[in-house]
């Protein structure tokens, strides 16, 4: 397959990344859209502006693989640069990779390209998990409709892990500081009120978390911390500002 000068890379011939990888190990964009899932409505929050937040999340899952850096390009923006030695092995995740491999990116042109594709292979790789179950059902008994209802009982998981750091004050791990930074990020979390009570502590500790003050010493973290705060940054950004008509 032969890529286009410009365009963001892709692992199929159909235009979407290749998802066809291990699925041992979801990748953070995967954990976000999960947590994103609202079982009782069986649809998905923040529809609107949900390219840029799981672009972020890729972005993100990079940064803290250290298969990219963030630096200050021309004027003073923000670009993202690949580590060229360090190609992550996730296809959805080497997509993004190979695309700011061809040069640096501003943060912002990198998550129009690299999320609009997201969302289907991501809800597949979840429905191939057992994550998220399809079922199809008739609609005014005439139509069939396609449903999505929680399956494995992750999501609750990893809400419990954004509960315990966001109203408990747990030291978060760098990937559920990530998690919780990019639904923050998101402007959806006043959603998630009934599991995460929407109050003033909880919105300054989301608020760190965005910024990239997740209280870990370890200074190994601290590339991770600042790639994830600049990315997480846009997308705050770009998750409030209507998109052009």
């Amino acid at each position: 397959m032969t890529r286009q000068p410009g365009r963001p890379p892709t692992g199929t011939d159909d235009g979407l990344p290749d998802t066809t990888t291990d699925l041992a190990a979801p990748s953070l964009a995967e954990d976000l859209l999960l947590l994103l899932f609202q079982p009782d409505s069986g649809t998905i929050a923040g529809e609107n502006t949900l390219f840029y937040v799981l672009g972020g999340a890729v972005l993100a899952d990079l940064g803290l693989g250290e298969h990219v850096r963030t630096c200050t390009g021309r004027g003073g923006t923000t670009t993202v640069v690949a580590v060229e030695e360090r190609p992550p092995s996730d296809h959805v995740l080497r997509s993004a990779w190979e695309y700011v491999t061809d040069k640096p990116r501003g943060v912002q042109t990198a998550l129009a390209a690299v999320g609009p594709p997201l969302r289907g292979p991501l809800l597949d790789r979840l429905v191939d998990r057992g994550d998220i179950r399809r079922r199809t059902r008739k609609a005014l008994g005439l139509f069939n409709t396609t449903v999505l209802e929680d399956g494995s009982g992750r999501r609750a998981r990893l809400l419990s892990d954004v509960h315990q750091v966001l109203v408990d004050g747990t030291v978060p791990t760098p990937r559920t500081a990530a998690l919780a930074a990019l639904l923050s990020g998101s402007g959806t979390l006043p959603q998630f009120h009934r599991e995460i009570p929407w109050t003033s502590t909880v919105i300054a500790r989301a608020k760190e978390l965005e910024q990239g003050h997740w209280g870990a010493d370890a200074t190994a973290e601290a590339v991770a911390r600042t790639v994830t705060a600049t990315i997480v940054s846009s997308v705050v950004i770009a998750a409030t500002v209507p998109p052009r008509a």
